[in-house]
């Protein structure tokens, strides 16, 4: 019974592809919620963005700054598709986001991002180390 419920749990892995999937959703999260350390959780510390424009740190900073206005900016996650690369994995997903003030009930503001992000696992767990996006 032992060996069967080894054998079970062995097989029933999660895809890499779900694993980041859930990463990315816990992100978004994060960021609706102004959770600094909850988005930086997901990024590598290596992580560099639009070639070299933003990396870590300066993620942190924007994070940080975004949370200090309270700011309310919703944060959508489109569907995402996955590319293999090695050991690698592309994902790539439109991120919408939007904008009011609360309790309106359209946002005033909205804009639509193309992303191309790129994830590798560290520790066991899958950490985004570069991110692509254009309006």
């Amino acid at each position: 019974m032992v060996l069967v419920l080894c054998v079970f749990t062995a097989c029933h892995r999660t895809p890499p592809e779900q694993q980041i999937r859930h990463a990315s959703d816990s992100a978004a999260v994060a960021a609706r919620a102004n959770d600094t350390s909850g988005v930086l959780a997901v990024v590598g510390d290596d992580f560099t963005s639009n070639n070299g424009e933003l990396d870590r740190r300066g993620l942190r900073q924007l994070l940080a700054l975004r949370a200090l206005r309270q700011d309310r900016t919703g944060v959508l996650v489109g569907p995402v598709s996955f590319e293999r690369k090695g050991d690698r994995i592309i994902a790539k997903f439109n991120l919408v986001l939007t904008g009011g003030k609360p309790g309106d009930l359209l946002p005033d503001q909205s804009a639509i991002y193309a992303m191309v992000t790129a994830w590798r696992r560290e520790d066991g767990e899958w950490v985004c180390y570069n991110a692509a996006w254009a309006r």
